[in-house]
């Protein structure tokens, strides 16, 4: 998925500004299908209204900037079941803990185990607020399906590292003892 493919799944689901476009690509529920700066954003946002996919008007705030709010328009809404018709990009999986559990040889024990169990314990919230997001009364059966999709990748993933931990921080570097060395 790209960010106009982004951009048009969140405007299917209503009016927004870029801002909120933003904010639900990085800590919203459209945070697990695409990464999308401001600088993809709004460049995206303007193809579109150009292509007439969407459409902006200006909303007047007291005492603070106008904002600019963006809707599908008839044409986007096609435009996008085109573009979810179309074949799929491969999928993209980032982890900077992976990276780390890669070089834990080259790190103290006890930095290990304190990295792996400050992860151990970020993947739980993480899947503790989805969970919660299968009691949102308006869900369809097409977003629970993706929810409990996730809740089970996320499932695996912890019961992997609560159970393969202790190898993980083995790797880690002994460090030498401090009272033998004096």
């Amino acid at each position: 998925m790209n960010v106009r493919t982004l951009c048009l799944s969140i405007l299917h689901d209503g009016d927004a500004t870029g801002y909120e476009i933003r904010r639900l690509s990085v800590e919203g529920e459209c945070s697990y299908f695409v990464e999308a700066s401001f600088g993809s954003i709004y460049p995206a946002l303007a193809r579109l209204e150009s292509e007439g996919l969407v459409s902006s008007r200006l909303e007047q705030q007291d005492g603070k900037p106008t904002k600019k709010i963006y809707s599908i328009t008839p044409a986007g809404r096609d435009a996008f079941v085109q573009e979810l018709s179309a074949p799929m990009g491969e999928e993209v999986f980032r982890s900077p803990f992976l990276l780390f559990a890669r070089f834990a040889h080259l790190l103290p024990r006890e930095l290990v185990a304190a990295r792996a169990n400050d992860y151990l314990a970020v993947r739980q919230e993480k899947h503790r607020i989805v969970a919660e997001a299968m009691e949102t009364p308006s869900l369809n059966a097409c977003d629970a399906w993706v929810i409990n999709y996730g809740r089970a990748i996320m499932g695996v993933a912890e019961e992997y590292l609560r159970t393969h931990m202790d190898d993980l921080i083995k790797l880690g570097r002994a460090e030498p003892n401090k009272d033998a060395a004096e």
